[in-house]
């Protein structure tokens, strides 16, 4: 991944402000995908905003990997969820710039309003599918007011030439999103 088009940490608060939590409530969201003991992947996790309602989604005995480039955001969160009861299954990985680098699989995957700040699109989503388990589902959502109805479609069209299968096409606001998983 690209820094130069990665929202900056320095809107880390931007991202995970109360009336952010109206317009995208995380456990709305995230609810019908994730349950206990799941191990999941909050790819480009900024400042938790996410990660947070995972981590009490998949409960003690799962886990949730917090994975950014920004080694900034991923202090922010540590910071966030220290001294309480999340701290215990949630993972922090800094990506590099070009590569995940994870070794795990994952039974869910977010990718929320970043898939545009990836340049390799087609070598990012190869990764995410080498990652996810067998009946795993990967969640992603762009920004309207970033991607354009074409720009979304190519990366449909890399989706399924990589082997995904559209499964559902969730209603987020201010989204253009879909719900994925192996054929």
């Amino acid at each position: 991944m690209s820094e130069d088009r990665v929202c900056p940490h320095q809107l880390s608060r931007v991202l995970d402000s109360n009336i952010r939590k109206i317009i995208h409530n995380p456990k709305k969201i995230l609810k019908p995908y994730i349950s206990k003991d799941m191990k999941v992947l909050d790819v480009g996790c900024g400042p938790g905003f996410f990660t947070k309602e995972m981590a009490k989604l998949v409960g003690n005995s799962g886990s949730v990997t917090a994975a950014d480039l920004q080694e900034e955001m991923l202090l922010f969160l540590k910071d966030k969820i220290k001294n309480t009861n999340l701290e215990g299954n949630i993972n922090f990985h800094k990506t590099e710039k070009d590569e995940l680098g994870l070794s795990d699989d994952f039974d869910f995957i977010l990718v929320f309003f970043m898939l545009h700040e990836v340049p390799n699109q087609r070598k990012f989503l190869k990764e995410l599918y080498n990652h996810l388990n067998r009946d795993g589902k990967i969640l992603i959502s762009e920004p309207k007011f970033h991607v354009t109805k074409k720009d979304f479609q190519e990366s449909l069209n890399i989706i399924n030439d990589i082997g995904f299968k559209i499964i559902e096409r969730p209603s987020i606001f201010f989204g253009r999103s879909v719900l994925i998983q192996k054929e």
